[in-house]
C-alpha cells in the first residue's frame, strides 16, 4: 500500500506581472505593444491584436526567411541574385539596384534593413523562391509555424493591401524570435547608414543614435500612419516596443522612448532558475535513489512591478511519493506562479533516471511499511 499525498511548497512571495493594467502610462499611438524579452512578459498593450496595415514593419518576415536560410547553411552572404525588371521598377522606398545587376545577399539585407528597399525585397524573394508570389506563400506558412495568429502576407514589401496585415503582438513576437534565434546576424539592425550604387541613405530608425537601442524596423503608409518596432537593452535586460498609427516620425520616436523608459523604470526582472537547476528533491517510493531532482527545461525569469514586489506566490505542486521507475524528462510537478486570480503554470520534470529496486527489496520495503508504518512523508 502506497500513500499518495499532495505536496505544496511555497518558495517565496513576489509579484509576477503577466498581463498588466496600463495604469500609469498612456500613448498617442492607435495601437501599441510592449514586451519584456527576457521573461516574455507583456508590459503594455493597446489594440495589440487588431489586424492592421504594418507597412514596412512586415519586412521583418522576409528578413526572417533570409536569416533562417543563412543559419541552416542553404544560403550564404556572398551569394548573388539577379535584379529583375519587376524589382528595378518597384515603387516606394528603394535600395536603387539596377536591372540586370547581380547583388550579394549581404548587400540586399542591408538594403532592406537600413534603406527599407522594396526593390531589395523583390530581388531576395525571386532569388530564394523563384517569384514574389512563391515567397509570400512561404511567408504565410512560416507565420503559422511561428504562431503569428493575426498575420497574413500579400507581398514581401509591406505595400498596402486589404489582405496584407499583422497585429502588433505578432510583430513583437516575430521581433523577439529574430533577436533570440539569429544573434550572429542581429547586429545588421544596428547599422546607421548604407551606401549602394553611390547613393548614401540613413537608417530611418533614429533611435539607433540613442545608447541601448539596436533595432528593428520602421514603417509608414498613408493608411496606417507611422509605426516602429524597436528594441533596447539596459543592464542585460531587453525591451521590445511596437507602436503604430502615429502622425509623424517625431511622434513614433517619442512614444517609443516613453514606453521603453517607463518599462525600464517601473519593472525589475528576477532570474529564478536556469534550465536544469534542481528546484526541489522529492521522495521516491521503491527506487534505487530515495529522491528525484525536480527541474525546469528552460530558464525562468519573472518580471516584477517594483512597487508590488511582495504580492506574488510561487508554489511547487506535486503528488508524493513518486513510484519508481522514473525516466529523466518525465513530467512530475507544476510550478504555479500566482497573482491574485491569475495563475501561470510551468511544467516541472525529473532531472534523472530513477531505477526500481530489486524484487526482494521491494517485498522487504512493502512488508516493512505494513508492519511498522514507515511512510514516505517528508
Amino acid at each position: 500500500m502506497i500513500i499518495s499525498m499532495k505536496k505544496i511548497l511555497i518558495f517565496f512571495t513576489i509579484y509576477f506581472l503577466m498581463i498588466f493594467d496600463s495604469f500609469g502610462v498612456e500613448t498617442k499611438a492607435d495601437s501599441a505593444f510592449v514586451l519584456d524579452f527576457n521573461s516574455n512578459t507583456v508590459l503594455f498593450e493597446k489594440n495589440s491584436d487588431e489586424k492592421q496595415g504594418p507597412a514596412s514593419m512586415s519586412k521583418l518576415m522576409i528578413i526572417y526567411m533570409v536569416l533562417e536560410r543563412l543559419q541552416n547553411g542553404t544560403l550564404n552572404l556572398d551569394e548573388e541574385f539577379l535584379v529583375s525588371r519587376k524589382a528595378w521598377k518597384y515603387g516606394g522606398s528603394k535600395m536603387f539596384v539596377n536591372v540586370g545587376d547581380n547583388v550579394s545577399v549581404k548587400d540586399l539585407l542591408r538594403g532592406v534593413i537600413v534603406q527599407s528597399g522594396n526593390d531589395a525585397c523583390i530581388v531576395l524573394a525571386e532569388g530564394l523562391s523563384g517569384s514574389e508570389e512563391n515567397m509570400v506563400d512561404e511567408m504565410n506558412e512560416k507565420a503559422v509555424e511561428l504562431g503569428l495568429t493575426n498575420s497574413n502576407f500579400n507581398n514581401t514589401t509591406g505595400w498596402p493591401h486589404e489582405d496584407h496585415y499583422m497585429s502588433l503582438r505578432d510583430i513583437a513576437v516575430l521581433s523577439r524570435i529574430i533577436i533570440d534565434k539569429f544573434p550572429e546576424y542581429y547586429s545588421l539592425f544596428k547599422l546607421h547608414e548604407f551606401t549602394y550604387n553611390e547613393i548614401h541613405q540613413f537608417n530611418r530608425n533614429k533611435l539607433l543614435s540613442i545608447d541601448g537601442y539596436d533595432g528593428l524596423k520602421t514603417g509608414r503608409t498613408t493608411q496606417s500612419g507611422y509605426g516602429l518596432a524597436a528594441s533596447a537593452i539596459k543592464d542585460n535586460r531587453r525591451i521590445i516596443s511596437v507602436v503604430n498609427g502615429l502622425n509623424s516620425d517625431r511622434e513614433r520616436i517619442n512614444e517609443t522612448k516613453k514606453l521603453v523608459n517607463w518599462s525600464f523604470r517601473e519593472f525589475i526582472n528576477y532570474n529564478l532558475y536556469k534550465s536544469g537547476d534542481t528546484i526541489h528533491s522529492a521522495k521516491v517510493w521503491l527506487g534505487k535513489d530515495p529522491f528525484v531532482p525536480l527541474i525546469l527545461k528552460e530558464d525562468l525569469t519573472v518580471t516584477v512591478k517594483k512597487r508590488d514586489v511582495d504580492k506574488f506566490e510561487v508554489k511547487l505542486i506535486y503528488e508524493t511519493p513518486f513510484l519508481a521507475p522514473i525516466k529523466k524528462g518525465d513530467k512530475l510537478a507544476e510550478l504555479h506562479l500566482i497573482e491574485k486570480d491569475k495563475t501561470v503554470i510551468k511544467e516541472v520534470y525529473s532531472g534523472k533516471d530513477i531505477y526500481k529496486v530489486s524484487r526482494f527489496y521491494r517485498s522487504f520495503s512493502i512488508i516493512n511499511y505494513l508492519l511498522f508504518g514507515v511512510s514516505n512523508k517528508n
